[in-house]
C-alpha cells in the first residue's frame, strides 16, 4: 500500500510539472522581450534624430564658447554658394510715398535694375512695419505699392512709430539676416542720398571680415530733461557726466554678417535705448567689435569736429514742395 501510495504521487507531481512547464512555454512566448536603448531607438526609427541632436548640442556648444559671433552662420548644403555683398535697409514710414519715388529716381534701381543689382549681390529694400490698426488704410496702401515695385521689407511684428525705432532695429537686422545672407547690412535713414557706386566699392574692399562696425562715429551729451529734444529715459545709467560712448551716426551704419547674426539670435534681451543709433552702439561696446570710423559716412549734422572729405557716401537730403534738393 505504501509502494502504491508514493508512486501515485510521483506520477501525479511529474503530471503537474509537465501542464506547468506546457503553460510556462506558452506563455513565455507573449512575453515584450529585452531590450536596449540601441534596440529601441533602432525600432522606433530614432538613431538618425538621436544623431542629429548630438551634433546640434555640440553645435550649441561650440557657439556658446564663441559667444555666438565668428561662425559663417551658413547653413549645410548652402556652404558653396556665394555670399550677397550688402542687404541695405532704407527706413521709410507710411507718410514718406514721396521720398521713396524720389529715391527710385535717383540713386535707387527700380524694376528690372533693382533684380539685376541683387543678382551682382546687393540688395535694397524699404523698411516700415504694420499699422497700430492691422489691416487699415495705411497698411493696404504698402500693400499695394509693395505689390507694383517689389522693393520693400515689410516688418510684420513691429508696429511703425516714431517711439519704436529702437525696436525697428532689432527687427530689421533679425528679418534681413534671415532673409539673405549677406557680407554686411546697413541701415539708412530716408533723408540721405546715398552714393551706391562707392558704398559698393567700399564694402568690396573688406568682403569677409568680421566683427565690423562702420560708419561716422560720434558721442554727446545725454538729455535728462523729460520733454526736451532727444530726451533720454535712461540717462541715469550714463554716469555723473551723462556723456554717450561712442556710436555710429543713426543716418548710416553697417554691420558685418556676424553681428547681425548676434542681435537677431539676442534680440529678445538686449537693452533699447531712446534712440535706435544708441542702443545698436551699446550692444556693440560688449563684443570683440572692430570701429571703423568714415567720415564718407558723415552728414552735415554728423561731420562736427571732423574735416570735410574731397568725397562722401552720403549726403544730406531734403524734399521740399515735391522737388528734391542736394544740401551740401
Amino acid at each position: 500500500l505504501a509502494w502504491l501510495y508514493v508512486a501515485g504521487r510521483l506520477w501525479q507531481d511529474a503530471q503537474t510539472r509537465m501542464i506547468l512547464s506546457g503553460l510556462l512555454e506558452k506563455s513565455s512566448g507573449n512575453l515584450p522581450k529585452v531590450l536596449s536603448v540601441e534596440d529601441k531607438l533602432r525600432n522606433l526609427g530614432c538613431i538618425g534624430i538621436g544623431r542629429k541632436i548630438a551634433e546640434a548640442e555640440m553645435d550649441l556648444t561650440k557657439a556658446k564658447s564663441e559667444g555666438y559671433l565668428w561662425g559663417n552662420g551658413t547653413a549645410t548644403g548652402s556652404s558653396d554658394k556665394k555670399k550677397l555683398l550688402a542687404v541695405i535697409g532704407v527706413y521709410t514710414g507710411f507718410g514718406s510715398r514721396l521720398k521713396r519715388n524720389t529715391f527710385r529716381g535717383s540713386w535707387m534701381p527700380r524694376g528690372d535694375a533693382l533684380k539685376k543689382l541683387e543678382e551682382k549681390g546687393v540688395v535694397i529694400r524699404f523698411v516700415i512695419g504694420r499699422s497700430a490698426n492691422r489691416g487699415d488704410s495705411l497698411d493696404r496702401n504698402i500693400d499695394d505699392e509693395n505689390r507694383r515695385t517689389k522693393d520693400f521689407l515689410i516688418l510684420e511684428s513691429h508696429e511703425e512709430a516714431a517711439e519704436e525705432l529702437p525696436s525697428k532695429v532689432k527687427f530689421f537686422f533679425s528679418a534681413a539676416i534671415e532673409a539673405w545672407d549677406a557680407e554686411f547690412y546697413v541701415k539708412v535713414d530716408d533723408n540721405i542720398n546715398l552714393d551706391l557706386a562707392g558704398l559698393i566699392e567700399m564694402l568690396e574692399a573688406r568682403r569677409g571680415s568680421q566683427g565690423l562696425y562702420m560708419g561716422c562715429m560720434k558721442s554727446g551729451g545725454v538729455v535728462s530733461e523729460e520733454g526736451q529734444q532727444w530726451y533720454e529715459p535712461e540717462w541715469w545709467k550714463f554716469g555723473d557726466s551723462k556723456t554717450y560712448f561712442r556710436h555710429a551716426s543713426g543716418a548710416l551704419f553697417i554691420l558685418s554678417n556676424n553681428l547681425a547674426r548676434y542681435i537677431n539670435i539676442n534680440s529678445a534681451s538686449l537693452q533699447s535705448y531712446a534712440h535706435d543709433d544708441i542702443s545698436v552702439g551699446s550692444w556693440m561696446m560688449g563684443l570683440n567689435t572692430t570701429y571703423v570710423d568714415d567720415d564718407r559716412l558723415c552728414c552735415g549734422s554728423s561731420r562736427q569736429g571732423k574735416s570735410s572729405p574731397p568725397e562722401s557716401i552720403i549726403l544730406p537730403w531734403t524734399i521740399h514742395g515735391g522737388t528734391s534738393m542736394l544740401m551740401l
